[in-house]
């Protein structure tokens, strides 16, 4: 709360009306980056090439508001929800770095997020800077981090690979992963075209991306949101317990007796 020293000044400006006046200069600002951002969209995703990564502040200052799509926040909010506090974190085909920032690194301890995209990493770093995250430009195929980690994330990016790169990345992740790590992440479901011309495999159905988690984890769980034009899945994947199991949730409510309370602990 504001002291009475703040707080003075703070009532001669309501007084004066400046309240008003920022409010609609918020609002007029609001307007106007709402519409540069719905032109940068057209211009990076109106023709072919398109760009390897998004700009998610394309949602957070025009497509959230316009369309009303959420799915850009879920992403983030599933992931964090399976993360431990202080957790080691590696985050694959990080793109523009936005998740890493907003979601993550306000409960990991340490964060490497890697992309093969120069552009995106310099993007990331310009805009996603934080003292626990470290961007990394390398191919998750043939330069992925040693580890060991408490959490991969591998969100929106393993469409962009084979069947046996799949597989070959499965098998790298879980060398990676500490006992009873998580693996999380979000996909697609296939249309009826190829939704970006770097898809190597869209996947068909929950069951069809299971086939990849199981060999690899004792517990795996998919699930679904649908939107229009968007059908959406998200995974979890570890030896230990998974995010509304019931083995996570006793753990959480043993932490918040304790005064540890935390999501995901």
């Amino acid at each position: 709360m504001p002291g009475p020293l703040v707080s003075v000044p703070v009532t001669i400006m309501r007084l004066l009306g400046l309240r008003i006046a920022i409010r609609w200069l918020n609002c007029g600002l609001r307007r106007l980056v709402a519409f540069t951002h719905m032109i940068q969209y057209g211009l990076d995703w109106g023709a072919r090439p398109r760009p390897e990564w998004y700009d998610h502040f394309i949602d957070q200052y025009w497509q959230w508001r316009a369309r009303r799509l959420p799915y850009g926040w879920e992403r983030g909010i599933f992931n964090l929800l399976a993360m431990k506090p202080d957790a080691e974190v590696l985050e694959l085909c990080c793109g523009d770095g936005f998740n890493a920032y907003h979601f993550y690194s306000i409960r990991a301890r340490r964060i490497v997020s890697l992309d093969f995209d120069p552009r995106a990493i310099r993007h990331a770093k310009r805009n996603h800077r934080a003292k626990n995250v470290e961007f990394v430009v390398g191919d998750v195929r043939t330069a992925m981090p040693p580890g060991p980690f408490d959490h991969v994330v591998w969100d929106a990016a393993i469409e962009h690979f084979t069947e046996a790169e799949i597989a070959d990345l499965m098998a790298q992740i879980r060398r990676r992963l500490k006992p009873a790590g998580m693996l999380s992440g979000y996909t697609i479901v296939e249309g009826e075209h190829l939704s970006h011309e770097e898809h190597e495999y869209e996947f068909k159905s929950k069951q069809d991306l299971l086939r990849f988690l199981e060999p690899w984890f004792a517990n795996v769980l998919v699930f679904e949101t649908v939107y229009p034009g968007r059908h959406n899945l998200y995974f979890y994947a570890s030896d230990g317990p998974l995010p509304f199991d019931e083995g996570w949730l006793a753990k959480v409510e043993s932490k918040r007796a304790s005064g540890k309370a935390g999501i995901g602990a």
